[in-house]
This record gives C-alpha cells, sequence and structure tokens, in this order.
C-alpha cells in the first residue's frame, strides 16, 4: 500500500511486520519445505510477543484495538514469507472474529487472549472428504449428550492440525432441519477421540501442519459451542470476513 495513503500509526504497524518478517530465520523456510519442521510453532510465538496477532481485537483480549487496514498491512508484510507462514499468521484472525463475535466471555477469556499472546495454537475445521468446500454438506455430527456433544466425522486439508491445541469445528447438530439451519460451531480441544490423521506434503504450503483430523465421538463441553445452537451459518458468514481479506492482503 503506498505511504502517501495511510497515516503515522499504519506505517508504523507495516514497519513492525516488516522487521518481523526479516528476522524469521531462512534456515526455517528451507527445513519447513522440507519438511523437517512440520509446525513452526516458535515463529507463532514470536509474532505473539511483538503483539503482531490479531491487532484489530480489543486490547483487553491481547489485541491492539487497530482497524483493519493495519492488520491487512501486516499480512500483506508477512506474506512474503510463503504460504505457509502467511496462513499461520492469518489463523489467529480468523478463528478469533467467531469467538469475539459470538463467543460468551469466558470463550474470550480461555481461548481468544491466549491465542493473541501465543499460548494457545488454533486451526479451522472447515473442509471435509467428501465436499471440499460445500459448507451446507458438512457430513460431520454433534450430537448432544447431557452437558456435552459427542462429535464424529472428519475434516481434511486443515491449515495448521499438526500443531493446533484446539479447533474451531462446524458440525450438523439438526440432521432433519434444511442444511443451513442444521449445523453448529464449536471449539474443540485436541484430546481423547480428536486425532491428526495425516500432515499433507502439499507443494508450497510444506511446514505449516495442513492435516486431517478424525473425530472420533470426542467429547466436547456444551459450553463450547459458539454462537447459538444449530446457528453455524451465522458464525460461518462472519468468518468469510476475515478469511477472504487475508487470503487477498497475504
Amino acid at each position: 500500500m503506498h505511504d502517501h495513503l495511510l497515516t503515522p500509526e499504519q506505517r508504523a504497524v507495516r514497519d513492525e511486520a516488516r522487521a518481523f518478517a526479516r528476522d524469521v530465520p531462512r534456515r526455517l523456510l528451507l527445513d519447513m519445505d522440507a519438511e523437517r519442521v512440520r509446525y513452526p510453532r516458535e515463529y507463532v510465538k514470536e509474532a505473539a510477543a511483538r503483539n503482531l496477532l490479531g491487532l484489530r481485537f480489543p486490547k483487553e483480549y491481547g489485541g491492539r484495538g487497530l482497524g483493519w487496514a493495519s492488520e491487512i498491512l501486516a499480512i500483506e508484510e508477512v506474506g512474503v514469507l510463503g504460504t505457509s507462514l502467511g496462513c499461520l499468521y492469518s489463523l489467529p484472525s480468523i478463528v478469533g472474529e467467531a469467538i469475539h463475535r459470538f463467543g460468551t466471555e469466558d470463550q474470550k477469556k480461555r481461548y481468544l487472549r491466549p491465542t493473541l499472546e501465543g499460548k494457545l495454537m488454533t486451526a479451522e475445521a472447515l473442509t471435509e472428504p467428501r465436499g471440499g468446500s460445500d459448507f451446507f454438506g458438512t457430513t460431520t455430527t454433534a450430537r448432544r449428550e447431557g452437558d456435552t456433544f459427542v462429535l464424529s466425522g472428519q475434516k481434511r486439508f486443515v491449515v495448521g492440525a499438526e500443531g493446533a491445541d484446539y479447533f474451531l469445528v462446524y458440525a450438523r447438530t439438526d440432521p432433519d432441519a434444511a442444511p443451513h439451519k442444521g449445523i453448529s460451531a464449536f471449539l474443540v480441544d485436541r484430546g481423547p477421540g480428536v486425532e491428526v490423521a495425516h500432515v499433507y506434503g502439499l507443494m508450497g504450503t510444506r511446514g505449516g501442519g495442513t492435516g486431517r483430523l478424525v473425530f472420533r465421538d470426542a467429547r466436547v463441553p456444551a459450553e463450547n459451542l459458539i454462537g447459538r445452537l444449530n446457528g453455524g451459518a451465522e458464525v460461518f458468514y462472519r468468518m468469510m470476513v476475515p478469511e477472504r481479506l487475508t487470503s487477498a492482503a497475504g
């Protein structure tokens, strides 16, 4: 973006992000491409240490309270490092949008703030083996059992799956409802019933931990439902804003 269009604050953020990208070791990029590094956790932690993750989120949750322009400027700078590192840098913004817009205060404290502080790694589980990007064709299910939901199904091409501590997962909660009215969103911790079954060695995106997730009766606390029950479409539509903007920028 041209300098004359930027405020002094925006130029400062851009320069910070540029310095961060410049400081990433060349060896890390080579090791990722050779698959000696399958998930660069320290890279994400360093971005967090410089307070460069989720710039637009409020300060109380670990952001800086800046606008979209500042965040896009930062992503443009980080994007020179390649697809894997650009995507991993953007994930806190993408998943964070769902938590910030639809999450409870408790969810923001347990997930959003630690993510922006680099204490938790996150990933978004959307695509499925049978449907590509057909969100409303979701076959992963979540059935209610008391104060938990039991998830079963698969997701694939999940960027950051190898290193994520938790996932934003969409699952069908009402099989009898219309496709856009029977899906819910959940924050699913890595643990029993959640398996990274395969890590894809995709050309140009190696080292980013892109993998296939399998849920085998994974139990998720009901308090980890994001937004309202069967309201996953609302979360999805909102989350597409940062996903498309960050993809275009980085």
